[in-house]
């Protein structure tokens, strides 16, 4: 089936019970059983719940995997990833510029585990090569990054790892509708499915996409034998927003593109970050691995104090951390999304404190860009 056909069906067939179009929110703690041993699938709530079930039926199939597992936050999908995929003495590869959470996990967390980390600039696929090691057993990346909007190469980095090695790639900017990571050779798909995904600002969750079996079982393990799973209201709310997913993408896509265009021509603006611009380093393999560009932006004022300024003039972009609703955020990185990355690893990353991100909603785009002009001014 095409896209937008599976968005709104796998996964979700009418209930039998009814004939409900929607898939019913199954709020239940545990399920009665015919005696022991005999059941209907459903056990206890925490193990398997078909809302939850449905949602992850439903991401699998967009992102062309084997199956699917639902979480309480995108970190807690990252934690689950770390914790069958690296052990004591093991060496992971992370993207140098990523989500200062993910940042803030491997660092503070996992490394005190007992696992080593190297973070690569993983558009530079020779810088790559020289740093996978025997015991490296996880490339993780982000394309576009987090919030710098750089492209790595996804097929490249398969290429370079020739299966010595999981790759994991955090594919939250773009959604499955706009790239599929799987298909160009990823082992893994996470998603903090709080934003495009859900794309309404009111679920926390994240999920999980594997390519090989043997990656399902263990995710499944441990998604159970941890519990940080997806309730079974978040994941209906993440099920209604994939319906729309296609549509609303192609809005996001659309403003951000005529967004990036008026602020390529501002004076005030000293770098513009948007790869849907042929002047960005990475758009030819952007255009190669991405069928849209996304509502993703970043653009450097210059310093802390024009961003404040910027920010505090700001009416219909709202001032606040997140992305990929249908209303348009705008953030600060440094003291926000990547306040816990050290302050002179992001100056070395190009995090400045002039650095302004904006997700681009689905708002009439004259009204939107008003908005900055007389921030702007």
């Amino acid at each position: 089936m095409g896209f937008r056909t599976d968005a709104i069906h796998a996964g979700q067939e009418p209930d039998p019970s009814t004939g409900a179009v929607s898939v019913p929110i199954f709020q239940t703690s545990t399920f009665v059983q015919e005696g022991i041993g005999k059941h209907k699938g459903y056990e206890y709530a925490r193990t398997k719940n078909p809302t939850r079930l449905a949602l992850e039926k439903n991401m699998a199939a967009l992102e062309s995997g084997v199956a699917g597992y639902a979480f309480a936050s995108g970190m807690a999908a990252e934690t689950a990833i770390t914790q069958f995929l690296l052990k004591l003495g093991d060496h992971a590869i992370c993207g140098s510029n990523v989500y200062g959470g993910t940042f803030r996990l491997f660092d503070k967390i996992v490394r005190h585990f007992g696992v080593d980390f190297s973070y690569v600039d993983t558009t530079d696929l020779d810088a790559l090569a020289a740093a996978i090691r025997p015991e490296t057993k996880m490339v993780f990346i982000e394309s576009p990054t987090n919030p710098l909007m750089s492209i790595t190469d996804i097929r490249g980095v398969a290429r370079v790892i020739r299966k010595r090695c999981r790759l994991v790639v955090d594919n939250t900017f773009m959604s499955p509708y706009f790239q599929r990571p799987i298909e160009l050779g990823a082992d893994i798909v996470v998603h903090s499915t709080t934003k495009y995904l859900n794309g309404h600002s009111d679920s926390i969750g994240g999920v999980v996409v594997v390519k090989h079996q043997e990656d399902a079982d263990q995710i499944q393990f441990i998604q159970n034998a941890a519990g940080a799973i997806l309730s079974p209201f978040d994941s209906w709310l993440v099920l209604r927003g994939i319906k729309t997913l296609p549509v609303r993408m192609d809005a996001h896509n659309a403003n951000g593109m005529a967004i990036a265009k008026y602020l390529a021509r501002h004076k005030q603006v000293k770098k513009l970050y948007y790869p849907g611009l042929p002047s960005h380093p990475g758009h030819a393999i952007a255009k190669r691995q991405m069928s849209g560009f996304g509502g993703m932006i970043a653009f450097d004022l210059g310093s802390l104090a024009k961003a404040k300024r910027f920010l505090s003039r700001v009416r219909l972009c709202s001032l606040g951390e997140s992305l990929g609703g249908v209303e348009t955020l705008i953030s600060h990185p440094a003291t926000m999304t990547h306040a816990s990355v050290p302050a002179a690893q992001r100056r070395k990353l190009g995090v400045g404190d002039g650095l302004v991100r904006i997700s681009v909603g689905i708002e009439d785009v004259k009204d939107l860009i008003a908005d900055l002009e007389n921030a702007f001014r």
